[in-house]
């Protein structure tokens, strides 16, 4: 996609090599997307480039006047400055990223440390999805079996209430540096014995020793860094840091009561060997995936509910709050015992808590939202 920018040099105004790419990473990016699937992707810019003008408001108007472009907010003031809008009706998160480059091809290699040279952090950060994306793909042994593993992992964090980084709990790329690390010890294994063996591993992983993917480079005690995180999983790729969490106390203690269930109910199964029958029992028959039981488990709720006068300052203030959602999580679960997200979408009904942005009309001049649902102790 090329785009001129009035920020750049004057000689390079009427050249077309001058070009922004798009990088999709996330679910897309690693092949395991589904039909509900959210779209992650990035906005890779040359120097000259700047977000305030030509993210935020060139590149806004160009999506704005394209069909099947819509709801498009921008959230500015977060650690990841991204636009945020619906293509075709799916939701697309597009962060942003700057090279201290002229021109970036279709083909980057964000790989390459010496593009990374004198970025900045917004743009480092917003860049470590891709390149863990990219690594992870290159590490696995089987990337067929990879994917199979990864889809059944995320359908079943789904139902059972621990998936979204923003909710306090796994995000994609934590399960799938999880599910790297287990394929990575059983390169053979069929899928149902990895998903078996990431149970057995990681819900007796001695946290917070942190998880670290093998990728080739010798590695030494002072490579694992200090870190405060209550479950560290690195990012593989150099200069080597920690997944970006907003897991607290409370969610590591769901996450892993759900791993001690998931290991209870896959740890008997058998396997396909040759001519030998397949047996997974809980995990064939549907019992694995049973949503967890909210209403059964908590009494006390918060409901969280946001207003503006038209839809564009609402998008920007559930953007807004969805950037600063991590320190709500702290605040509260400072004062509760214990702590669940309701992440799941659907209507105010027990079994089907809000975590998606359900709009409803009130009055003519007003727009009421429901953006969640915290599901606190007994």
């Amino acid at each position: 996609m090329s785009k001129k920018s009035s920020q750049h040099p004057r000689q390079f105004i009427n050249s077309e090599i001058i070009t922004f790419t798009i990088l999709t990473y996330g679910s897309h990016g690693l092949g395991v997307h589904d039909p509900e699937s959210d779209i992650d992707a990035l906005c890779v810019d040359p120097f000259f480039a700047t977000i305030a003008e030509d993210f935020f408001i060139v590149l806004r108007n160009i999506l704005k006047s394209r069909p099947g472009i819509s709801e498009i907010h921008c959230v500015k003031d977060s650690k990841f400055p991204l636009m945020r809008f619906k293509f075709d009706g799916i939701s697309v998160d597009l962060p942003y990223a700057q090279l201290k480059v002229l021109y970036v091809p279709e083909n980057v290699d964000v790989l390459s440390l010496s593009l990374l040279n004198n970025i900045d952090e917004t743009s480092w950060k917003s860049l470590s999805g891709v390149r863990a994306n990219q690594r992870i793909l290159l590490l696995v042994p089987n990337l067929k079996s990879f994917q199979s593993m990864l889809r059944c992992l995320k359908l079943w964090a789904k139902r059972r209430g621990v998936y979204g980084r923003l909710n306090g709990f796994l995000g994609g790329v934590h399960l799938a540096i999880l599910a790297a690390f287990v394929c990575q010890k059983q390169p053979d294994a069929s899928v149902i014995a990895l998903i078996s063996n990431f149970f057995s591993i990681h819900a007796m992983w001695p946290w917070p020793t942190p998880v670290i993917l093998q990728d080739g480079m010798p590695s030494n005690v002072e490579d694992v860094i200090e870190t405060l995180l209550h479950m560290p999983i690195r990012l593989p790729c150099t200069p080597y840091e920690y997944c970006d969490s907003n897991i607290t106390k409370s969610t590591f203690n769901k996450i892993r009561v759900e791993f001690l269930r998931g290991h209870a109910m896959t740890r008997n199964c058998s396997y396909n060997t040759g001519s030998s029958k397949v047996k997974a029992g809980p995990l064939m028959c549907g019992e694995f995936f049973e949503p967890f039981p909210i209403s059964t488990n908590y009494t006390r709720f918060v409901k969280i509910h946001l207003s503006a006068l038209d839809r564009d300052g609402l998008g920007d203030w559930v953007g807004w709050v969805r950037s600063h959602f991590h320190c709500l999580l702290l605040k509260v679960t400072g004062s509760c015992a214990l702590l669940h997200f309701g992440n799941q979408p659907g209507s105010l009904e027990e079994s089907s808590l809000l975590g998606s942005y359900n709009a409803r009309y009130t009055d003519p001049n007003q727009i009421d939202v429901l953006t969640s649902v915290w599901a606190l102790s007994k």
